[in-house]
C-alpha cells in the first residue's frame, strides 16, 4: 500500500547545510513554489519567494522560524508573478522589521497581484508595497552570508537571481530549470531576452554552482550548459 505523505512530511525533508548555511526549501501553494528559507549560526533569516498561500502553510513556516530562533530580515522576491508573492502580505504583517525586496521593473505586474489571485483562485486581497527596489550588483547581507543580485529579465520583466559565491550557489527563481527554462509567453515574457540572460549572466558561472529553481529540483551550472536546450 502506497504511504500518503502529508505536505509537513515532504517538507521536513528538504534541508540541507551547506557549510554554515542552513537551506530549508518550502514548496508551497498548489504551484509547488521552491520558498527558500536561509540563515547561518547568527540567526539571521532570509526568505526568498514568499510561496505561502494559506493557514496551514503560514503556520509550517512560522513554526519552523521559532523552532530555530531565528530573525527574518529580507523577504525577497526573484519575480512577481503571484505564485512567488503570494506569502508577501502575511510575512511582512507576522515579521514586521523584515523588510520587502524586488526590482522595480516587476511592478507592472505586481500592483495587479489582486486580479491575478481571483484568475488562479487564490483567496489575498492584500499586497505590501516593497521597502526597498534591488538592482544589478546590489549585495544583501544577512548573518554572516551575502547574495549578490543579478537582473535576469526575460521570463517576466522583474525577474532577478541571486549568486552566492561563498557557498557556490544561486537562487534563480523562474529562469532556469532541471533541462529547463522559464515560460516567456506571459505579459512581458520575452524570449530572446531570456535566453540572453541565461547565456551570458548564468552560464558564465562555474560548472559545480548549484541551482536553486523556483520549481522542482536544484541542478548545476556545468549539467544545464551541457544538456539543457534552452526550449
Amino acid at each position: 500500500m502506497k504511504k500518503h505523505i502529508s505536505i509537513k512530511e515532504m517538507i521536513d525533508q528538504r534541508q540541507v547545510k551547506i557549510n554554515n548555511l542552513n537551506i530549508k526549501t518550502f514548496p508551497f501553494n498548489f504551484l509547488q513554489v521552491n520558498s527558500y528559507l536561509l540563515y547561518d549560526g547568527t540567526k539571521e533569516a532570509v526568505l526568498i519567494d514568499a510561496g505561502n498561500a494559506g493557514e496551514q502553510e503560514d503556520t509550517i513556516l512560522t513554526d519552523f522560524i521559532a523552532s530555530e530562533q531565528l530573525t527574518l530580515k529580507y523577504i525577497i522576491s526573484t519575480h512577481p508573478h503571484i505564485d512567488h508573492v503570494l506569502g508577501n502580505s502575511f510575512c511582512k504583517a507576522k515579521y514586521p522589521k523584515s523588510q520587502l525586496l524586488m526590482h522595480q521593473e516587476g511592478m507592472e505586474i505586481y500592483k495587479n497581484s489582486v486580479a491575478y489571485c481571483v484568475a488562479f483562485g487564490f483567496d489575498k486581497s492584500d499586497f505590501p508595497a516593497p521597502d526597498k527596489f534591488i538592482k544589478e550588483g546590489d549585495i544583501i547581507l544577512y548573518g554572516n552570508q551575502q547574495l549578490e543580485v543579478i537582473h535576469t529579465p526575460g521570463h517576466c520583466a522583474g525577474s532577478v537571481c541571486l549568486i552566492d559565491s561563498t557557498n557556490n550557489l544561486v537562487f534563480v527563481g523562474d529562469v532556469l530549470f532541471d533541462n529547463g527554462i522559464g515560460r516567456t509567453d506571459l505579459p512581458t515574457g520575452n524570449y530572446n531576452l531570456l535566453i540572453h540572460n541565461i547565456t551570458t549572466k548564468l552560464f558564465t558561472l562555474n560548472d559545480n554552482m548549484i541551482v536553486y529553481t523556483g520549481h522542482g529540483f536544484s541542478t548545476t551550472i556545468g549539467k544545464e550548459r551541457i544538456s539543457n536546450s534552452l526550449d
